[in-house]
């Protein structure tokens, strides 16, 4: 019977194999490094007292870092980083950070800084009276606007950051639904639809996209009713429409919006109110509800005054 080495495959005797006998081996490397628990307690110490002297660092009150995880911490240096290659502190720094909280409260919405790749910057304190969340929270969600924007917004805010970006100064204005608080969800029924108005900077010259930034207002398109005001809908107005978008019928308080009294619309397109720029967009929300059962889009138009056509 012939036999084969198990390593080579070749005919060979009984008793030998083409392998070196152990004997004649070189002396092995170094054995691989194995962690013992008290090697991998000094790395958890280390890392915990690099963590604790990031947080105090962090320019929040004493209470706000107590309450800070491993991962809210991170989130926060990780932002601070950011606006420090934006805005270094030599150079002037920007508006939103410098805005007292009573300035800030009377926004109608928050303050948001991007990077050109929409990396977030800055998040003004008050987005905890739109959203339900802290400032800290809503970066736990990620580091880029869309970690906080529903996917269905994804596409449409690429290509409007993209051609922001493209003619900086030129202003673009696009609309998602931003991440909520669990309760905001629960009293509220959903996340909430925010309308983002903003332009690209430039910062320092010559303008480059690490010195170039996304400043935008951030507005909820529908005011949540306060305690006592839930009849009133004098901040908004409601309108139905023939599947053509075609006006029959509208609330009188359109007229405090666009200018135009309530008979003056009936019978009207919608697409006459809307700017051109915004007229593919909303040809595109449009077919999207009709062609869902029940379906339902958000759209950000310009619709011109009768006094000041398409401004």
């Amino acid at each position: 019977m012939t036999i084969f080495c198990s390593h080579c495959h070749r005919p060979l005797q009984a008793e030998t194999s083409c392998l070196p006998k152990r004997g004649n081996q070189a002396p092995s490397a170094s054995k691989p490094f194995r962690s013992t628990k008290s090697a991998s307690k000094a790395r958890r110490d280390q890392i915990n007292a690099e963590l604790q002297a990031l947080r105090s660092l962090l320019p929040i009150s004493a209470q706000e870092k107590e309450r800070l995880s491993y991962l809210h911490t991170m989130a926060l240096v990780c932002l601070r980083l950011r606006g420090a290659q934006l805005f270094p502190p030599d150079s002037a720094p920007p508006a939103g950070p410098g805005l007292g909280a009573e300035l800030l409260s009377l926004l109608p919405g928050f303050l948001l800084v991007l990077s050109a790749n929409g990396k977030l910057v800055y998040i003004s304190e008050n987005v905890a009276q739109v959203l339900g969340l802290s400032m800290v929270e809503l970066l736990a969600q990620g580091d880029t606007v869309f970690d906080i924007l529903d996917g269905r917004a994804h596409e449409e805010v690429r290509k409007k950051l993209l051609l922001a970006q493209e003619e900086p100064g030129r202003e673009v204005t696009f609309v998602g639904e931003m991440r909520t608080s669990k309760a905001f969800r629960l009293q509220h029924g959903g996340n909430r639809a925010v309308a983002v108005r903003g332009r690209f900077t430039a910062l320092r010259w010559p303008a480059s996209p690490s010195a170039t930034a996304f400043l935008a207002l951030c507005t909820p398109l529908a005011r949540l009713p306060a305690d006592g005001d839930a009849g009133s809908q004098d901040h908004l107005f409601q309108s139905t429409h023939l599947l053509d978008m075609t006006f029959t019928d509208v609330t009188e308080s359109v007229t405090y919006h666009l200018g135009y009294r309530r008979e003056e619309l009936m019978g009207q397109s919608w697409y006459n109110l809307l700017h051109p720029e915004d007229a593919d967009l909303a040809a595109a929300q449009h077919r999207a509800v009709g062609d869902a059962a029940e379906g339902a889009g958000l759209v950000a138009a310009h619709a011109p005054c009768p006094y000041y056509p398409h401004q």
